[in-house]
């Protein structure tokens, strides 16, 4: 009896494995037509983060960013950028609705509570409300020259067709500026 335990116990087949352990869901991959309009705007280093109806208008949207490669120490964490763009494709065509760079821009100048000293570096949290379409908060990573550190909130505006900055609440929207220094006018 001792023997047939020990016989057992030298089988040559390995163990059998253990189940494996749930592996998280890739995520769904960028198409190639929207990685390249991306591509276009901000360069080969862009990255695609979220694209859809972003904005509840029925077309194509793609919400892409330049990452910051290096992340500053004492930063917050989250999705540290330089750039950022939301491109829109219309009949074919893709235009771009929003650029971030030192500065929050749209087609029709820079958005309300944009510092006016030049940011260098932008952390984004963004949403997607299911009423209201990509609801999108930028904060500065340094606080701007002569300015205040604040998150500035910035959604589409339906009624006039653009992203615009919303005010403290998050609730109204905000206008835009042609420029955002004072120019001096000097009458003879």
């Amino acid at each position: 009896m001792c023997v047939l335990v020990l016989g057992a116990g030298c089988s040559s087949e390995p163990p059998a494995k253990p189940p494996e352990t749930a592996q998280k869901p890739a995520e769904p991959a960028v198409p190639a037509e929207l990685q390249g309009a991306a591509a276009a705007v901000l360069g080969a280093d862009a990255e695609v983060l979220v694209f859809g109806d972003l904005a509840k208008t029925g077309n194509q949207q793609v919400l892409a960013i330049n990452r910051i490669k290096k992340t500053p120490e004492n930063t917050v964490p989250g999705i540290l950028l330089t750039r950022a763009s939301i491109l829109s494709q219309q009949d074919g065509k893709w235009t771009e609705l929003m650029h971030v760079d030192e500065h929050l821009k749209n087609t029709n100048g820079f958005l309300a509570a944009t510092p006016v000293a030049p940011v260098t570096g932008w952390r984004l949290q963004y949403e997607q409300n299911a009423e209201k379409g990509l609801q999108l908060y930028f904060t500065p990573l340094q606080q701007p020259a002569g300015g205040t550190l604040q998150t500035i909130g910035v959604r589409w505006n339906p009624k006039v067709k653009r992203y615009q900055s919303l005010d403290r609440t998050y609730q109204h929207f905000l206008g835009e500026a042609p420029a955002l220094e004072k120019i001096n006018s000097y009458l003879r």
